[in-house]
């Protein structure tokens, strides 16, 4: 599928695997809406790829319907790219014995896997109603982000795993569902990536993290999410799976 022309909408574009992906899809020749809830940062990203910002929160639908409806004013909408996430750790019981926070596990639930979900389901009408790019009538391809936590999940990751694994688990169902009007649904699932998530942590850490990857032995970067993003988003016999995208890393408990 090509992307030049086309319209796309990367959630959580305005840092990180999303702003790296806003970037790559604006390279290609897309027109970008960067969905995001960081304002400044998302408008900066936004002005920098000669794309449009709009401000949002994927657990709204209000909000995502307005982001999917303004990237229909530049051009038939074919790729979605969901990279808006949280996860704060907690454990199941903390060293005290008390309890993980029930809202605050709603919550990594509500933004990453419900909010993905919203997410497809409103760009997935928008894409159903344009003319197909081909005799097979495809319309449009959807790339998801889940994490090695969804396989890995370490301790303190209760809640962001569940989120993780639901998006992997919806990848195939929502792939079937989308079939019928053309759309593929794929899902990556990054290892540890050299994001903002880890600007605050020292450099001699970031290298003994990047120790632990199988090979290369570093931290993955943004701009390879990107890359495998738009691949997914353009070949057209993908669908249905999720990539992991680790150097091969496996997760120990801590």
């Amino acid at each position: 599928m090509d992307l030049n022309g086309a319209a796309a909408v990367v959630t959580g574009g305005a840092s990180g695997l999303g702003a790296a992906t806003a970037r790559r899809l604006a390279a290609a020749g897309s027109r970008v809406v960067v969905a995001d809830l960081q304002v400044e940062a998302g408008a900066a990203v936004a002005e920098e790829i000669d794309g449009v910002f709009v401000r949002t929160d994927v657990t709204d639908p209000g909000d995502v319907e307005r982001a999917v409806e303004r990237a229909a004013e530049e051009g038939a909408l074919r790729a979605l790219v969901n990279c808006a996430g949280i996860g704060p750790p907690a454990r199941t019981l903390d060293r005290d014995g008390n309890p993980h926070d029930l809202d605050a596990y709603r919550r990594v639930i509500e933004v990453n896997l419900v909010g993905t979900f919203n997410s497809i389901r409103l760009a997935a009408a928008a894409m159903a109603a344009t003319e197909p790019v081909d005799e097979y009538g495809s319309r449009g391809a959807i790339v998801n982000t889940a994490s090695v936590a969804a396989f890995d999940g370490q301790i303190g990751q209760a809640a962001y795993s569940s989120s993780k694994g639901g998006v992997v688990g919806m990848t195939l169902p929502v792939a079937r569902d989308l079939s019928a009007v053309g759309i593929r649904v794929n899902t990556i699932a990054p290892g540890i990536i050299d994001t903002p998530l880890l600007a605050g942590l020292p450099e001699p850490a970031k290298a003994s993290l990047g120790e632990q990857v199988l090979f290369p032995k570093r931290l993955g970067r943004p701009e390879e999410y990107a890359e495998l993003a738009c691949f997914l988003l353009t070949h057209d016999y993908m669908n249905g799976e999720t990539v992991r995208m680790d150097g091969g890393i496996r997760m120990a408990p801590k």
